[in-house]
């Protein structure tokens, strides 16, 4: 039979792709000049302005770190049961860095900032390479990508690490480290949904 939990669980992971949608958004609203590439996440979430660059929508960032931190966290949790104990403390670390990340802006706590950004970048990649091999005998596609995501992920957010924030490709790098691991978990709770 089902669980209601892992149903909601799944559904939780799901959504959390539409938090790409909150990137858009908010760097589509700033002036003096953003790029994907180049510009990291948390740039978009400054609440300060000056007249080089501004994120008027600032808040659609920092809320949206918050509220798809707990979608993860909260997702995890109910879908521990078929995640494992492993993957699912990972994933939900994961998302109180996501939601601590959100509660201290890059401009006004940098240092904060970084202390609860770091967990993210460290946990995520090792929770797809733990879904990965708990799936490795019921679904061997979907563990296979999981762990070849959770390589690149994590070789994504060493680079974005190592490369520094003046780089020309932090911006890609990091969204490298982050953006695949939501669509990455999301499928392994839906396809495990009833299990």
């Amino acid at each position: 039979m089902t669980s209601t939990a892992a149903r909601l669980g799944a559904l939780a992971l799901l959504v959390r792709p539409t938090y790409i949608a909150t990137e858009v958004v908010t760097a589509a609203a700033t002036t003096g000049g953003y790029s994907f590439l180049a510009d990291s996440v948390s740039k978009l979430g400054e609440v300060g302005c000056a007249a080089a660059y501004c994120s008027p929508r600032h808040e659609v960032m920092n809320g949206s770190f918050i509220g798809y931190g707990a979608l993860l966290a909260g997702g995890a949790a109910l879908s521990a049961r078929t995640m494992g104990p492993v993957a699912t403390g990972l994933l939900v670390v994961s998302g109180l860095s996501s939601v601590a990340t959100g509660l201290a802006p890059l401009d006004q706590e940098a240092t904060l900032h970084a202390i609860a950004a770091t967990p993210l970048f460290v946990a995520q990649p090792l929770a797809l390479l733990a879904l990965g091999h708990r799936l490795k005998h019921r679904r061997p596609w979907l563990a296979r990508a999981l762990a070849a995501t959770g390589v690149v992920t994590a070789a994504a957010a060493i680079g974005f690490i190592v490369s520094g924030e003046d780089s020309a490709v932090s911006g890609g790098l990091e969204r490298l480290a982050l953006w695949p691991v939501l669509f990455g978990v999301g499928a392994a709770a839906w396809a495990n949904r009833d299990e």
